[in-house]
């Protein structure tokens, strides 16, 4: 049996907290829905903020709902093109990670972590572990499928939760070199 996956494309982005959200854009602003993600809950937003680097700056949208922490998803090419150092993480783990500033219509905030390149990883549901035979925090690989680029990418954590649906995420970097045009069904080697 494959064990097959649909692989996107997870562009840079940031999480931002209530009270980051009240800083940037002013008191009592909520996130606008624009287009819903393969994630159950979670939502592009119509809010773009800038990060600020010590070179350059660039512009990235905000994905919803609100979270306890702010963090900065950028691919090493963002970060390296606004001279931002980030360390490749799961989401979430920041501590320790790269300093950008992070600019709205209404305010900005400095972080002095929070900066990461996102490890690239497959969401999944408990009964699609089962069935994959796979567990939470398992190393697996996925063989990508392109016509002239197709590769195999080694080091994906497999993040299990039924609060998840199964799908892979790569940055732009990883799919600009498996030239993946968005989405693309992979296969698990694990």
């Amino acid at each position: 049996m494959a064990k097959e996956v649909l692989v996107e494309v997870s562009a840079r982005h940031v999480h931002v907290t209530k009270e980051a959200l009240a800083i940037l854009f002013g008191e009592g602003h909520e996130l606008t829905p624009k287009k819903e993600l393969s994630q159950p809950g979670q939502f592009l937003s119509e809010e773009k903020v800038t990060v600020v680097g010590p070179k350059s700056t660039l512009k990235a949208s905000i994905l919803g709902p609100c979270r306890k922490e702010n963090q900065v998803e950028l691919s090493l090419t963002d970060a390296r093109s606004i001279g931002v150092t980030v360390p490749i993480r799961e989401s979430g783990d920041i501590k320790g990670s790269g300093e950008c500033k992070i600019v709205g219509p209404c305010g900005e905030i400095e972080l002095k972590e929070g900066a990461i390149a996102a490890k690239r990883h497959i969401h999944m549901t408990c009964s699609d572990a089962e069935k994959y035979g796979l567990c939470d925090k398992q190393t697996v690989s996925v063989k990508i499928p392109t016509d002239g680029r197709a590769l195999i990418f080694d080091d994906v954590v497999v993040r299990v939760s039924d609060s998840y649906a199964l799908a892979m995420h790569i940055d732009t970097d990883e799919a600009n070199a498996a030239s993946v045009p968005g989405s693309i069904t992979g296969e698990i080697l694990a």
